[in-house]
């Protein structure tokens, strides 16, 4: 799971505070490409102005000191502001466009698009809690060193000024918030208060503020931590009679799958898609399961019923898995296995200088997924990347080894394949390249989760772990994650699927663990949509490989698709897919 946007909280703030685009900026009386990308330059600056933790998130530190107050008034500007660059947007030919410009057009149209339906139709700044959570931003600022300590430290200060109005505006705006999501904003705003009560005196500690001031620093800090806390404590004792059903609703639900994924397909066809899917993933599992039989269970007698069997074999290989306190450690230790084969297969190129740092998951993200990637934005190109990995720290025993055997010698790998390399890790650093801003700032998730799905079976398919059965057998058990994603959260949303049946698809047909579909329910009740963007992706680009391949025939090469995929940044599927297997345009002769 790509974090991008630091948490799921923040994902819902780029829908509602993220995206504010204030002073309207157009066309500069012209259509061309030129006036194209000065109308991207002006378009991005009214957004940072209106946009200060975005802009932040993004490595665009001008606003960094800034945190605007969540009120009606904030909302009717950034509503204005859509309305506006519509228009002005609207004067440019796209069609007269380059291939680049013509996605940054389409992608900027979608957002707005989007920003105007977020306010009017989904106002999820009213029953969602978790989009207030300010917290990542401050970490952000703490964590990464692109100014001097004692500049992000007084910007940081100067950011805590508005945080107790900020609360205070929040709690005005909520009205019959979702349980699960009030539990999960509880949960992240307890989390991260150790970013205001010990990380920022750390910091403190380290610069070359004189005492006095400090001191006045540490006194505002301890008024932030406590409008935080008494933040999490006014959702704890708030009167909920009605509270907002956690099911989006078919209607809603596929407008935001619309905005949200940007794919050609619509969310019934996805659900399709993922039912058969499912049905030849099983077939191929017995297959293998059956000649592994065996090697595991000698003259065993086979369970009649082939998912049975299959579980079966699956649980024996889960045995196999990293103690608790070596989980990390594990994962540190397999990323260089992993570069060292995509070199070796010459599947893509890497760039070794970009830095790549594994840690244990901040509280302020906590209570989404157990791992994911935080890239740096298009302006911080040189910052690091992130691997969060969940903690295991106070779990009950029983609680531990399920989610190990979740996560077991095999899919761990998997696992690093998917964050990593050649996965988000790598997707995410070829996107800052590309000289288009827009592709980084409104980067879809689809292609991001779909390109990290699709590598895994690329390096499977290359010959990883010297095709033991074992392992694409695991794949396959993983695989059907992204597959299950897809029915479940379209089954939860819009068919009101229970917990009962969720769990059975997770467990029984997933073969996951009761400590991932549980955790799993847990998830797509504080999402939805997003877990639509694997299998979707995914399936995009598999299809997109194999148009490419039949366009190029002879000439295909495996390394070329995926530089060339890579090059559009993270840029919907479907748009790429036009530019990809578009006719070359031959030029006359003597021209």
């Amino acid at each position: 799971m790509i974090k991008k946007y630091i948490s799921t909280a923040i994902i819902t703030i780029l829908l509602f505070v993220g995206c504010k685009k204030d002073s309207a900026v157009g066309p500069q009386g012209g259509k061309d490409d030129g006036s194209f990308i000065a109308y991207e330059s002006n378009f991005l600056n009214g957004l940072w102005k209106l946009s200060p933790d975005w802009a932040t998130s993004e490595g665009f530190h001008k606003y960094d000191s800034l945190l605007l107050i969540p009120n009606d008034q904030s909302r009717d500007k950034l509503l204005t502001y859509a309305k506006v660059q519509l228009d002005s947007l609207s004067r440019f030919e796209v069609t007269t466009l380059n291939d680049a410009n013509k996605i940054d057009y389409h992608m900027m149209e979608n957002e707005l698009e989007s920003i105007e339906w977020s306010i009017q139709q989904l106002k999820a700044y009213q029953w969602d809690p978790s989009s207030y959570n300010v917290t990542g931003t401050f970490a952000y600022i703490l964590n990464e060193h692109y100014a001097p300590l004692a500049k992000r430290l007084r910007n940081f200060y100067e950011k805590m000024a508005n945080v107790p109005a900020y609360y205070k505006e929040a709690e005005k705006q909520i009205k019959d918030p979702v349980s699960d999501l009030t539990e999960l904003a509880i949960d992240q705003h307890l989390g991260g208060l150790s970013v205001f009560e010990k990380d920022f005196e750390d910091s403190l500690k380290k610069s070359t503020i004189p005492q006095p001031e400090q001191k006045q620093m540490l006194d505002r800090a301890k008024t932030t931590a406590d409008a935080v806390q008494a933040f999490a404590e006014w959702l704890k004792n708030l009167k909920n009679d009605h509270p907002r059903s956690f099911r989006l609703g078919k209607d809603l639900y596929a407008d935001k799958f619309k905005y949200d994924i940007q794919s050609e397909s619509s969310p019934q066809q996805i659900y399709n898609a993922a039912v058969e899917r499912k049905k030849d993933i099983h077939h191929a599992m017995a297959t293998i399961s059956k000649k592994l039989w065996p090697k595991y269970f000698g003259t065993k007698p086979m369970p009649s019923d082939s998912l049975d069997m299959i579980a079966m074999v699956i649980d024996t290989l889960s045995a196999k898995h990293a103690e608790p306190d070596k989980f990390q450690s594990t994962i540190e230790n397999t990323l260089p296995k992993l570069t060292a084969f995509v070199k070796a297969k010459d599947l893509l190129t890497l760039d070794p200088s970009k830095p790549l740092v594994v840690r244990k998951e901040p509280g302020y993200m906590a209570g989404v997924a157990g791992a994911s990637m935080s890239s740096p934005g298009p302006y911080d190109k040189d910052g690091n990347s992130y691997f969060n990995v969940g903690s295991l720290n106070g779990w009950p025993p029983e609680k531990a080894e399920s989610y190990l055997r979740e996560y077991n010698d095999y899919t761990l790998q998997i696992l690093c394949m998917h964050e990593a390399i050649p996965g988000h890790y790598v997707q995410l650093v070829d996107a800052n390249k590309a000289p288009s801003l827009i592709k980084s700032v409104f980067g879809n998730t689809t292609m991001i989760e779909g390109w990290a799905v699709y590598s895994e079976e690329m390096m499977l398919d290359a010959g990883y772990d010297n095709d033991e059965p074992e392992m694409r057998l695991m794949w396959y058990k993983w695989h059907l994650r992204s597959v299950c994603n897809a029915i479940l959260d379209y089954g939860v949303h819009c068919q009101n699927m229970s917990k009962q049946d969720a769990l059975k698809l997770l467990m029984h047909e997933a073969f996951q663990q009761q400590a991932e579909a549980d955790g799993k329910w847990k998830r797509v009740r504080e999402t939805s949509v997003q877990l639509d963007s694997y299998f979707t992706g995914y399936k995009e680009i598999i299809d997109l490989r194999e148009a490419y391949k039949k366009k190029m025939g002879d000439k295909y090469k495996l390394k070329d698709f995926n530089e060339k995929f890579l090059s559009y940044g993270s840029a919907p599927v479907m748009y790429i897919k036009e530019a990809m297997l578009a006719k070359e345009v031959v030029a006359p002769s003597g021209s």
